[in-house]
């Protein structure tokens, strides 16, 4: 199993996590983009970046997940793609998508996306918090815990 890491959009809280759930677990972790990152020295954490582009990096992903691995982004688009592959997706709130969500996921996202287009002023996520960076340390240490 791999955990592959949508890293553009990633918090650094959530990296910091993920690089301590990687040396802990010695799950190889690497982290996509299309910018140069920085990345603690260890066999099992590796940064890749990929060529700037419309989703050049989840396409990177997906083209290299395979089922059982674990993905790591707030791309409603591409967790519904690693799931059809077989993957999992966890976005940096703790929220798994699911087969059972994934469809209401990207039909919202898609509404969303038109009344933006339309004019209508929507705002966006609420910033990011304490209670956000607990819930997905307990959903990564929980799914990481079954995979043992």
């Amino acid at each position: 199993m791999h955990i592959w890491v949508d890293a553009d959009a990633c918090p650094a809280v959530i990296k910091d996590i993920l690089f301590r759930a990687a040396q802990r677990t010695q799950i190889m972790t690497i982290l996509v983009a299309n910018k140069l990152l920085r990345v603690p020295p260890s066999p099992f954490i590796r940064a890749l970046q990929v060529p700037a582009g419309f989703d050049v990096a989840d396409n990177h992903i997906v083209q290299q997940v395979q089922a059982g691995d674990l993905v790591i982004t707030a791309d409603i688009p591409l967790a519904a793609q690693v799931i059809e592959r077989g993957g999992h997706a966890l976005n940096p709130r703790g929220e798994f998508y699911t087969p059972d969500n994934i469809s209401q996921r990207l039909s919202m996202r898609n509404f969303m996306e038109e009344l933006r287009g339309s004019g209508v002023d929507i705002s966006g996520p609420p910033g990011f918090s304490q209670s956000d960076r607990q819930a997905f340390a307990g959903q990564l240490d929980r799914f990481l815990s079954k995979r043992r």
